[in-house]
């Protein structure tokens, strides 16, 4: 048997731990033969391959980012997309896929999966933790880490000079970074996409920090909008999943901030950074099983599945149940945090 491996969608780290766990156990316990697919979804459909054996993925485990690199293409919105991936599967005889990927990739790969009868296990990544079916979603901690260090420096800077530091994240749709740092890291407010803010609210909570003689951090996604205002955009281009690029509401709202209260405001955008470098020990651990047991589901041939971590078991869930609706924050979690705010 002959399995395809594609890692789609933005990096994150851990992916190349998953690649290794499936290449391990399928040429050790199943005597596959494995092919690499390069750049997400642009690889099967225009036949972009490389090879991928043990000595392939020997010493890739704390590596950041993929070996087999990757991609947004969408190619289901490419011309004659499902035909083209079909022949080029056939071309190199591949038996099955394993797709990583976020909800971009895995919603390819649940149509290709339940429409075109296309062989494709999924393996749940993004550093947003949006997926449903799955507890968490390798990435995700070690994102959180990277913005809590900074968070972390950030409180002394801030202090030293009295002003307001204003961190953005990424999150898009869904605030589990910014609610998952903020709160690990002191933050003074947290603003996520799930709950619009007040900007008047944030310069009370600012005013109060400053009344206690300490200066406020502010925690705001990327995603996060103003009661009254829309998505604060990098600019109006978009992705073939119909993907705008956000950016910009971290430097927004230190303006009003600083507008309205007269204090000093600054800006601080995390950005790639908390994709790149080495994968948490946590990541590392969860990207190994869910590579380990994606390789078992494609041996017993229960495609169209997604692993999933369930308490600490991994478990397989469908595909487009995973992909159907994002994973967003319970009113419930933030409403703890709003206990530190201010």
């Amino acid at each position: 048997m002959r399995v395809g491996v594609l890692t789609g969608g933005g990096d994150c780290p851990g992916l190349n731990a998953v690649i290794r766990a499936v290449v391990r156990k399928g040429v050790q316990e199943y005597d596959y033969d494995f092919i690499g697919f390069r750049d997400g979804w642009r690889g099967p459909l225009e036949g972009v391959t490389v090879p991928l054996s043990i000595p392939a993925v020997r010493g890739i485990l704390p590596r950041g980012g993929t070996i087999l690199g990757s991609s947004r293409t969408n190619p289901l919105k490419a011309e004659h997309g499902v035909r083209r991936i079909r022949d080029n599967l056939d071309r190199y005889e591949v038996d099955a896929l394993v797709t990583i990927g976020g909800e971009d990739t895995l919603g390819v790969a649940a149509t290709l999966s339940e429409e075109y009868g296309i062989h494709c296990v999924g393996v749940p990544k993004t550093i947003d933790n949006d997926l449903s079916g799955t507890d968490y979603t390798f990435g995700f901690d070690t994102a959180v880490n990277i913005a809590t260090e900074a968070i972390d420096r950030l409180h002394t800077t801030a202090e030293s000079h009295m002003r307001v530091l204003v961190v953005e994240v990424m999150g898009r749709h869904a605030g589990w970074i910014a609610l998952h740092s903020g709160l690990a890291g002191g933050a003074n407010v947290i603003l996520i996409p799930e709950q619009r803010f007040d900007v008047d609210q944030v310069c009370a909570w600012v005013a109060s920090r400053f009344r206690a003689s300490y200066a406020p951090i502010v925690v705001v996604a990327e995603g996060a909008m103003p009661a009254q205002g829309e998505l604060v955009l990098k600019d109006g281009s978009q992705d073939s999943f119909g993907h705008v690029r956000l950016s910009g509401v971290g430097e927004w709202l230190a303006k009003e901030i600083e507008r309205r209260t007269g204090k000093e405001a600054r800006t601080t955008v995390l950005g790639h950074v908390q994709r790149g470098g080495t994968p948490s020990a946590f990541d590392r651990w969860l990207a190994t099983r869910f590579g380990l047991h994606a390789i078992d589901a494609v041996h017993d041939g229960d495609f169209g599945k997604m692993v999933a971590l369930n308490g600490t078991d991994i478990v397989r869930v469908p595909i487009a149940e995973a992909t159907a609706r994002l994973k967003t924050v319970d009113p419930a979690l933030y409403a703890e945090a709003e206990v530190f705010f201010g």
